[in-house]
């Protein structure tokens, strides 16, 4: 049995991190029904950037989900929106402050009819302070969270080619919160609210720079950022990447004696035009052999030297097969890849089940809630559902 088996989980969220962060739970064994409005729907399921067919993001985000239609904008989609928070255990949406509460179906109003509901609400900013009612995108978040100003080079900062503020400060933040949750639940058997900032969950980036507030070093002169020679890419013969992380000694005097440079002993840490002769010349020897050749040298070696890996080359890493975090999912449009929870994996289920057409559980779902089939119907005319 999984370990959130019996877990009801109603996701009203859209996009990255709301969707992730769900898969996580379902991934887990949670029952999770993915909630979505009469109109668009999740925007993913049509937005380019999702790409197409079996490559859909929208099927890797939703896969072993249920789906359903709601007007929540009706009283009557309210109404049947309470009667599913009667049978859950956990909310999870991802609206700017307010909006819940707005519309009838906030942490207040749903507590009435569950007093043991974990709800979570995740938002960029959080649900009070100065950027509250912000609009925001990942790009946002990072940049007030301080983590965008410490990635890029001296001149200026540069976009990270992964949505760090949706997925670890958003997803895995939260996740992370609703096991808390449930956990005081099952201690108290009281519900909580949990208000989570993607901004804040961020933060903990940053704990590695404070330091840097009484050093007085800027982005290109910081030690993790690509400014000194030990801990960098390097680019090898046949134009694909290696990093070196060679931060102790040992590691870093190991790697100079297996590449006949042990002249560079104490360029370890070199900064400003020592940095660039010290990089200029591990540069010029990592240039002489394939990435491959590197790899295979340095195999039974601790220095701390691992690939750069293409999209395509992570599939086959043998170290990422082994620990089995991608599989693929079958379709309306054939194969779908998509990724596993990384937080446990003991009884990961085989059986894939993929993402849910536009409402296509809403009928059994409104039924689980006590509804008949007339005033289902009843509601599909009125456009409830």
């Amino acid at each position: 049995m999984k370990l959130l088996h019996g877990i009801r989980v109603l996701d009203l969220t859209r996009l990255l991190p709301g969707p992730l962060l769900t898969l996580y739970l379902a991934d887990l064994g949670a029952d999770v029904i993915k909630i979505e409005d009469t109109v668009q729907g999740d925007y993913l399921r049509w937005m380019s950037v999702a790409g197409n067919g079996s490559a859909n993001l929208f099927e890797s985000l939703n896969r072993d989900k249920k789906g359903m239609r709601l007007n929540l904008k009706m009283p009557e989609g309210i109404e049947a929106f309470k009667k599913l928070c009667r049978q859950a255990d956990v909310v999870v949406e991802g609206f700017r402050p307010g909006v819940m509460d707005k519309l009838g179906v906030g942490y207040e109003a749903v507590r009435a009819v569950n007093p043991a509901l974990v709800y979570c609400s995740l938002s960029g900013y959080g649900k009070d302070g100065p950027y509250a009612g912000k609009a925001g995108h990942d790009l946002n978040y990072i940049g007030v969270a301080g983590t965008l100003n410490v990635t890029g080079t001296a001149d200026r900062p540069v976009i990270p080619g992964v949505q760090v503020g949706d997925i670890a400060g958003g997803s895995v933040t939260a996740f992370g919160a609703i096991m808390l949750g449930l956990f005081h639940k099952q201690k108290t058997g009281k519900g909580i609210y949990l208000d989570i900032s993607m901004v804040d969950g961020l933060i903990g980036f940053m704990a590695p720079y404070l330091p840097y507030l009484e050093s007085g070093l800027t982005r290109g002169d910081m030690e993790l950022t690509g400014s000194i020679p030990c801990y960098n890419v390097y680019t090898t013969k046949d134009g694909k990447f290696v990093t070196l992380g060679a931060l102790e000694p040992k590691f870093w005097n190991r790697f100079l004696e297996m590449i006949g440079r042990m002249d560079l002993l104490d360029g370890q840490l070199a900064r400003g035009e020592e940095f660039k002769r010290v990089y200029h010349e591990v540069q010029e020897v990592v240039l002489t052999r394939t990435r491959q050749e590197w790899l295979d040298f340095f195999k039974d070696e601790d220095v701390c030297v691992e690939p750069v890996n293409a999209l395509e080359e992570l599939l086959n890493d043998p170290h990422i097969q082994y620990r089995g975090m991608f599989d693929y999912v079958d379709t309306d449009n054939g194969k779908s890849l998509t990724i596993r929870n990384p937080f446990y994996g003991e009884d990961r289920s085989d059986d894939l089940k993929r993402a849910p057409r536009p409402g296509e559980h809403t009928n059994g779902i409104l039924r689980e809630a006590g509804y008949s089939d007339e005033q289902i119907e009843e509601f599909r005319k009125k456009g409830v559902i």
